[in-house]
């Protein structure tokens, strides 16, 4: 039995609760008998189920001079399970062989993973018309789930939510971001939104896929003939985005992968330092090239916290992420830019992990000797990291 294997045997056994009824399906909530972890099904839209599962930090406090955040962890893929793979296989409890993980980030905060959209993992629809074809309608499915989470649990509201995401999960956080401060604005949504948290995020497809060619050449694992077949489907790349041919585009992507793969003897696209299939955690579900209008997200600002990126990690690059920060449209983007950066330690060791920079709401980490999956691969810094972002009231963990 493979690791992949004992989570889904792990997670089948969460989801016995299901219960057939008269031909339909009814789903209750559960929970442990000591409060530590919940989990549940909220029914969206009519035949969209959406599967969420809670746990509570053992060392939660209930001090309201420093509030206990919660994170919700919003996974990439599109179409990859948070229940499955930001749980076990990055920052739960435990990992996919039943052990104990130290580093998890229960050390710091509540965690609540979804498995989002509906139709991943253990979301899912009664009818494949109800699956969801834009980022906008899952924020709005993701946005229900919160309503019915929070709005009856009074201690979860007095907690600051901070949403997490990881790769193309932080398209749905900046989303879901913006429908869940005007749910809150209209009363509608009883929930305190501490911040977002975009980690190594397919943001911006034009700039991550115009940074491939020369990061790789830059460490040799790209000539200079496949840089310019690299910049070459690039640019063909932003013209389709430019005429609105997203299909187009998204086959011009693929190319651009193909191309890159045969030039480099099958890099991994989640860590340069390896050939391909080499990663230790590995995405179900391909990432879909589609043009971000930055003009839409700069609203977002006053709500974000945090952008993180791991200087190995190429399909959502240092350079491509960068390139993205630049185009905000922020007032103190010129001051942030300027500003020097600090250097971060873990663990008591003297060993430069990575950097940091903040200014106002925006606060940029560069974690160093990570690939695409920062707590896997970085688990200390990690950990520190997202305790700054959260504000956690453990220092020590």
């Amino acid at each position: 039995m493979g690791k992949s294997d004992v989570v889904y045997s792990v997670l089948l056994c969460v989801v016995l609760f299901i219960q057939l009824i008269n031909g339909g399906l009814m789903v209750n909530a559960a929970r442990t008998e000591d409060g530590s972890e919940a989990w549940g099904y909220v029914e969206v839209r009519p035949k969209a189920h959406m599967f969420w599962w809670y746990y509570k930090s053992p060392y939660r406090t209930e001090d309201p001079k420093k509030p206990w955040p919660i994170i919700l962890w919003l996974q990439g893929g599109p179409g990859a399970s948070g229940v499955g793979i930001g749980n076990f296989e990055e920052v739960g409890p435990i990992d996919t062989f039943l052990k104990p993980r130290n580093s998890t980030w229960l050390n710091k905060a509540d965690l609540l993973f979804v498995d989002n959209p509906v139709g991943t993992g253990y979301s899912f629809v009664e009818d494949e018309k109800v699956l969801v074809k834009t980022d906008d309608e899952a924020a709005t499915d993701l946005t229900t789930l919160l309503i019915h989470v929070f709005n009856r649990n009074v201690t979860l509201q007095n907690s600051p939510l901070y949403i997490v995401a990881e790769s193309y999960g932080g398209k749905y956080a900046v989303t879901l971001g913006l429908s869940a401060l005007k749910a809150i604005e209209s009363g509608k949504l009883k929930l305190k939104l501490g911040g977002i948290a975009l980690g190594d995020t397919w943001i911006s497809p034009e700039d991550f896929v115009f940074s491939w060619g020369p990061l790789l050449k830059d460490v040799s694992r790209l000539d200079k003939n496949g840089l310019v077949q690299s910049n070459s489907l690039a640019k063909q790349i932003s013209e389709e985005l430019e005429a609105g041919n997203f299909v187009e585009a998204t086959d011009t992507w693929s190319r651009l992968e193909e191309v890159i793969s045969s030039n480099s003897n099958s890099v991994d696209f989640y860590n340069f330092l390896l050939d391909s299939g080499m990663d230790p955690v590995s995405m179900t579900a391909s990432e879909l090239t589609q043009q971000i209008a930055i003009k839409r997200y700069s609203r977002y600002l006053n709500s974000l916290r945090s952008v993180n990126i791991s200087s190995l990690d190429v399909i959502c690059s240092t350079k491509g992420t960068e390139a993205w920060v630049e185009k905000l449209k922020w007032d103190g983007i010129k001051t942030f830019l300027s500003m020097p950066r600090t250097p971060l330690f873990c663990g008591g060791e003297k060993i430069t992990k990575g950097f940091f920079k903040s200014y106002k709401n925006l606060h940029f980490y560069w974690i160093l000797g990570a690939g695409h999956f920062v707590p896997v691969d970085q688990p200390c810094v990690a950990l520190n990291m997202i305790g700054s972002i959260t504000q956690s009231p453990i220092t020590s963990k």
